[in-house]
């Protein structure tokens, strides 16, 4: 059976993805910083609950430790995520956004995801059929929001989109550095979760679906990539 653990899993498009794999035969550990939280959820799903900050190297360590003493890890699913707010409903733009700013959501975004994954890759690395899928959503692609006609070019934040393309590139240098397992990147859409203030048009369900399906790629499948629910994306 495939093991799988997904970050920031207490709510949301990551509680959703741990649904739709254990509904495909997946062991999913459900992570979450609270853990009363995670406990919950995890109950909730029929999934595994296992306490993990990303920004805490104490709790991602013995994260690793039990796992590693239940059996291992197939799959990892960097899928926590933070989104620094200028106020209730807005990201600092360029003109306000302060280093400070840029280093809370950073720490969260993406380096969160070299610690979590840093930490697991000796499990990984076991497994017959390793795979990682880093949650990055459509603000990652630099294409994109330098094109005018794209939707995401009139996003006007600065940190949540650079920490999440700073992911792409760990995307990339991962997956060259580890030919034997399939790492990518995924955007799920926007969707309604609390990271928008649920102002998004598409349900956790839908998004979901990519997530899912690039976490049962075999090792034929890509890597290295940048993908939504139609295909690959431009970096």
């Amino acid at each position: 059976m495939t093991t799988t653990l997904i970050t920031g899993a207490n709510k949301g498009l990551g509680h959703e993805t741990a649904r739709q794999l254990i509904a495909a035969g997946h062991t999913v550990y459900v992570s979450a910083r609270d853990a009363e939280r995670g406990r919950r959820a995890a109950e909730q799903l029929g999934a595994r609950f296992v306490l993990l900050d990303v920004t805490d190297d104490a709790t991602v360590e013995a994260a690793a430790k039990t796992i590693a003493a239940d059996g291992g890890l197939d799959v990892l699913i960097n899928n926590a995520g933070t989104a620094s707010r200028a106020d209730a409903h807005s990201e600092p733009t360029a003109a306000t956004v302060t280093a400070d700013q840029m280093r809370d959501t950073f720490e969260t975004n993406a380096f969160g995801v070299v610690r979590v994954t840093h930490a697991f890759l000796p499990l990984l690395q076991r497994s017959a059929a390793p795979v990682v899928v880093n949650v990055v959503g459509g603000l990652a692609s630099l294409t994109n929001l330098s094109a005018p006609e794209s939707p995401t070019h009139f996003y006007p934040g600065v940190a949540y989109p650079a920490s999440k393309t700073a992911v792409n590139m760990l995307t990339v240098q991962y997956a060259k550095a580890f030919p034997d397992m399939r790492i990518n990147s995924v955007e799920p859409g926007f969707i309604k979760t609390d990271l928008n203030d649920n102002t998004g048009t598409q349900s956790v369900e839908e998004g979901a679906e990519v997530i899912v399906r690039m976490a049962q790629i075999g090792p034929d499948g890509p890597t290295g990539g940048y993908f939504d629910a139609n295909g690959p994306l431009p970096w």
